[in-house]
């Protein structure tokens, strides 16, 4: 589980990563390491969050939410793919509290 609040936990489960190249600086591991990270997680069919945490995520992600009620978040400014994927992560939890 991830702790978002008090109340608040979402299932890793319900959080999709995918994996990159990131273009930019990093050297030789540029074009080599897939270190850019994109989060998706489905507000419509997380079981995790009530009626109107879902209204009020979808009104905050903006352009982040697809048509199909899922948010992507990529992570792509730091040189390692663990960072990423943390940045990506704590982005989400900033936007769901």
């Amino acid at each position: 589980m991830i702790r978002v609040t008090d109340r608040i936990a979402l299932h890793e489960w319900e959080i999709v990563e995918e994996f990159a190249r990131a273009s930019g600086p990093g050297g030789q591991n540029v074009q080599k390491v897939e270190t850019a990270v994109r989060l998706r997680f489905d507000i419509r069919n997380s079981p995790s969050l009530a009626d109107d945490v879902k209204a009020r995520l979808a009104r905050l992600a903006g352009r982040r939410l697809t048509k199909d009620g899922v948010i992507l978040i990529e992570a792509r400014r730091h040189r390692t793919q663990e960072r990423n994927r943390a940045d990506a992560l704590d982005r989400l939890i900033d936007l769901i509290r």
